[in-house]
């Protein structure tokens, strides 16, 4: 087990990685998690990780369920989100047997305890994961309902003193409108949270947000469509939107 030394290149040294569990799934109707689009994102992961750095991954169950939409069907809110932790679970698990099968040593930590499948959440754990080269996966929220794992990336870089949440879209960063329904959208290169603010502008849930703009953790907004886009983000390429006081 090797200690992590970033290359050079590398602008950050320590990330947090944002993925929806939508990124998992395959085409219209597709599964819920595509053996080839999970394969594409841990590839990703791999290509970053090999540049000695730190890397955590937040993951989403929304391919799986999403307690919002649990409550428009009449599932109790509560219950919903703890049904959404439990969908992040199994994309964790998905994301960990990938990567590992790639040769990346990584670990899963959940903050609901299910001590046979995945560690509790422990920071000092997490951080001597990364220390020894590992990726670090973190599931299950925050561990509470009514909380989105954006906030729950927010809360882990924060913990962790990450230099960056890299948050994974299927748009190729921040518009000052939705560009599919208007043409003349413009995209910033970079804007800050007060402007952000400001223009309403959707980064993440208000929660996530304050957390972020608060303990001065940066947001890059990137499309994961375009291949080797998260290695382009860490080597200091221009690429999606970057949000920071």
């Amino acid at each position: 087990m090797r200690d992590s030394k970033p290359d050079p290149r590398a602008k950050y040294k320590r990330v947090i990685l944002k993925l929806s569990g939508e990124v998992l799934r395959g085409g219209k109707g597709g599964d819920p998690i595509d053996g080839a689009t999970l394969s594409e994102v841990c590839s990703q992961v791999k290509e970053i990780h090999e540049l000695g750095v730190q890397v955590c991954v937040v993951i989403g169950g929304g391919n799986i369920f999403r307690g919002l939409n649990g409550e428009k069907r009449g599932v109790d809110r509560t219950t919903g989100d703890y049904m959404g932790m439990l969908a992040t679970v199994i994309n964790g698990l998905a994301l960990m047997d990938c990567l590992e099968k790639l040769g990346v040593n990584t670990r899963v930590q959940s903050a609901i305890p299910m001590n046979q499948i995945a560690e509790p959440f422990i920071l000092r754990r997490a951080v001597r994961h990364l220390e020894k080269g590992r990726v670090v996966i973190f599931v299950a929220g925050t561990g509470n309902p009514y909380f989105s794992t954006d906030t729950t990336a927010a809360l882990r870089a924060s913990e962790m003193h990450a230099d960056i949440i890299m948050k994974a879209t299927k748009v190729d960063g921040i518009y000052d409108k939705d560009p599919k329904k208007h043409s003349d959208a413009v995209k910033y290169d970079q804007i800050t949270f007060i402007d952000a603010l400001k223009q309403r502008l959707n980064v993440m849930d208000s929660t996530a947000f304050s957390l972020c703009m608060d303990n001065n953790v940066p947001i890059l907004v990137f499309d994961l469509n375009d291949k080797h886009a998260i290695r382009k983000a860490i080597v200091g390429e221009k690429i999606g939107t970057l949000v920071r006081n």
